[in-house]
């Protein structure tokens, strides 16, 4: 499929959603619409693992039969149905019985069954607590079938579901779909659900080419990246990760550039979210051996795995990216004082816990791993608490880069934020700063980085080669001694060191009072012409 074709699928499904929501706002309906194409996916995957399985025992269904295949062939070979779903297990990791799988609920839903709505909520049931080896407990949680927002009574909502998924059915048939192209639209669902949310979108999604920035820089080599990419990186954490968007893009980045993750690590506080983000891992076709998602308070560092008080235990991650709320209000109790995040550099304040963050995920940062968070540009600034922080960090060489961005990139928010590149053996003792403010363009909605196409520039591209090779160039970046910043009171704030200000050219005075005595001239002139017509015309005496 193509490129093409996979916006269109997204924007086919987009428009299925706006179509169909009715009363229901774009986040309730969120929930219905991306876990229906969840379901779509595992059915489709699961199918055609069971048709290779089963080999010439799959049975042909033709277009009269309104059964599953796999229904069939479970009717007429009970005794056989325990070996092959542990069969399964081994392949696909998961099993789904035959009554759940989508080509029955969408034939349930084309035939207007009255029994879908119960069908659906024993189907949600059985993927959470018993398809997969480790549960997916909670996984549709927050998808109430028996809404009234669906209707009022259990008919009206049997109705109404049918008509979603009849029309989502409908919609993907005009595509041939496969894993990839299945989460491509997912992540194009949930970019224009975020685009919808506006503020509350900040608790879902990083923008893809901010994504794409962190991704890529985060998997070249550490102490020197003009090596390029690593070939392994064994654990990835991102401890705010919202719908896992930003971890699936490290994935991807690696894969791009042949190399290969062990497993990825995800935290995430809201539950709508941190269900988004385990369906979308399966979704792109991690298997649940391959991925980690708590659902937990980061601050708090309420994960056992990360809670390990023998440091020879400790978990540290080859790369970790962030986007967490910014400025978040926050209550740190006496407790956290001493723990082991944060006594080395003192709590951030209450009013802004974005250093408390950041402590957190560069505590569990390996010594040969990069760390790269986004933040407001605050942090770079701010005094008090954060100074204190601050200036700890660059006293041990810790912070490798600061890239300030430009604002109204996010759907959330239109400040203007910076990314901190972090690591613990730095090779390099200076600070790189790029200050990219000023390359976007404009779109309706809001900013946006250029990508190189239609011969326009490569916004994103240029920040990153930037970061790799060290470049410095006039009015972008610069290296900058530590001694440099230690002058500047440890502020990191970018225009002190990288200012886009244009000079203008030196005003010649006497060549502008020239100007205007030839002007002054040309105008009488004109003025005795204009006089002269006048006169002919008799407008004047």
């Amino acid at each position: 499929m193509t490129l093409q074709d996979q916006k269109q699928l997204g924007k086919t499904l987009w428009d299925i959603a706006d179509q169909l929501r009715g009363a229901m706002n774009a986040d309730d309906f969120r929930d219905y619409m991306l876990s229906f194409l969840f379901l779509r996916y595992l059915s489709d995957n699961y199918e055609e693992a069971a048709k290779k399985e089963l080999g010439r025992d799959y049975p042909q269904v033709g277009e009269e039969d309104k059964h599953t295949a796999l229904g069939i062939w479970y009717k007429n070979n009970d005794a056989d149905i325990l070996d092959f779903e542990r069969q399964m297990r081994r392949k696909v990791h998961y099993v789904i019985k035959p009554e759940f799988l989508w080509s029955n609920i969408a034939e349930m839903a084309r035939t207007q069954n009255g029994e879908l709505l119960e069908t659906l909520e024993n189907g949600f049931r059985y993927i959470e607590n018993e398809s997969f080896e480790s549960a997916f407990q909670g996984l549709f949680s927050e998808i109430n079938l028996n809404s009234e927002k669906l209707g009022k009574i259990p008919s009206e909502r049997n109705k109404k579901l049918c008509s979603i998924i009849q029309k989502i059915a409908e919609g993907i048939a005009k595509f041939s779909t496969d894993t990839d192209i299945l989460g491509d639209a997912y992540e194009y669902l949930i970019g224009q659900f975020a685009a919808g949310s506006g503020k509350k979108a900040g608790e879902f999604y990083t923008p893809q080419q901010l994504s794409t920035i962190l991704s890529k820089i985060v998997i070249l080599d550490s102490q020197n990246p003009a090596l390029g990419e690593k070939n392994k990186l064994d654990k990835v954490l991102d401890f705010a990760c919202g719908s896992g968007s930003l971890l699936l893009n490290v994935r991807r980045q690696m894969s791009d550039s042949n190399g290969s993750i062990g497993k990825i690590y995800g935290q995430e506080k809201n539950i709508t979210t941190y269900n988004l983000a385990r369906m979308n891992m399966l979704l792109h076709g991690l298997k649940d051996t391959e991925f980690e998602i708590h659902h937990g308070d980061t601050l708090l560092n309420d994960w056992d795995i990360l809670n390990e008080m023998n440091p020879a235990k400790k978990m540290e991650f080859d790369a970790i990216v962030a986007n967490p709320p910014f400025s978040l209000k926050w209550e740190p109790n006496d407790t956290l004082a001493e723990d082991f995040r944060f006594k080395s550099y003192g709590i951030a304040p209450k009013s802004a816990a974005d250093f408390a963050f950041l402590l957190h995920g560069f505590h569990f940062l390996s010594g040969e791993g990069t760390m790269a968070i986004i933040l407001p540009h605050g942090v770079l600034f701010r005094s008090g608490a954060e100074e204190r922080i601050r200036t700890k960090l660059l006293k041990d060489n810790n912070i490798d880069t600061v890239i300030g961005l430009p604002s109204n990139l996010f759907f959330s928010t239109g400040i203007p934020v910076c990314i901190l590149i972090l690591k613990k053996c730095k090779k390099f003792e200076d600070v790189l700063f790029i200050n990219a403010s000023e390359h976007f363009e404009k779109e309706k909605r809001q900013n946006r980085l250029r990508e190189g196409e239609d011969g326009k520039p490569n916004d994103i591209q240029k920040i990153i080669e930037t970061y790799q090779f060290r470049k410095e160039e006039d009015r972008y970046s610069r290296r900058v001694s530590l001694d440099e910043i230690e002058e500047n009171g440890y502020n990191l704030n970018i225009s002190r060191y990288v200012s886009t200000f244009v000079e203008e050219e030196p005003v010649d005075i006497h060549a502008v009072m020239a100007e205007i005595k030839d002007l002054e001239a040309k105008r009488a002139e004109l003025d005795k012409e204009i006089e002269l017509y006048l006169k002919e015309l008799g407008l004047v005496p």
